[in-house]
């Protein structure tokens, strides 16, 4: 199956972060491609990833980045997909901070989703929410991981209630 969903990230040090949101996705069913593009390092690579993204059948970007960040709010710049932005803890940040408000203080007219630092896995589920407003299968899927999540915490404070507090 073709990739309909791209992870991409700054750096290959991000790939620890990131994997959670190919994980979520598999999980689901949804072909994905994942990659390094570097805004920085690599900024023709980043472009011609961006200008040609929908092209390829790509419905959704997630993009990880540390540091200064400025990869999803480019890619989201060129691109006219929509991009989930996952800041990343890096060894050059500034405890996450500069990551976080990086990709979520966006000018209007370039929007990123952004999820909070180092989860990846809530931009794999929320990837596979925006593919699923027009995919009735998918959207059940999607329904029966929430539901799941729902049985799990009532079991945990069924198990706690039972216990007690101590």
């Amino acid at each position: 199956m073709k990739p309909v969903v791209s992870i991409i990230m700054g750096s290959d040090s991000d790939l620890s972060v990131m994997k959670d949101a190919a994980e979520v996705l598999e999980h689901f069913g949804i072909p994905v491609e994942v990659t390094v593009v570097s805004a920085h390092r690599t900024p023709q690579r980043m472009v011609d990833f961006a200008t040609h993204a929908h092209e390829r059948g790509i419905r959704v970007i997630i993009a990880g980045a540390g540091g200064a960040a400025h990869l999803p709010g480019m890619v989201a710049s060129i691109s006219p997909l929509p991009v989930i932005g996952v800041p990343v803890r890096s060894s050059n940040s500034i405890d996450g901070w500069d990551s976080i408000l990086s990709i979520l203080q966006m000018p209007n007219g370039v929007p990123v989703a952004t999820v909070a630092l180092n989860a990846a896995k809530n931009a794999g589920i929320l990837a596979a929410q925006i593919l699923a407003s027009t995919d009735a299968d998918l959207q059940q899927k999607v329904l029966a991981y929430k539901q799941d999540m729902k049985e799990t915490v009532e079991k945990k404070a069924k198990k706690l209630e039972e216990k007690g507090w101590k």
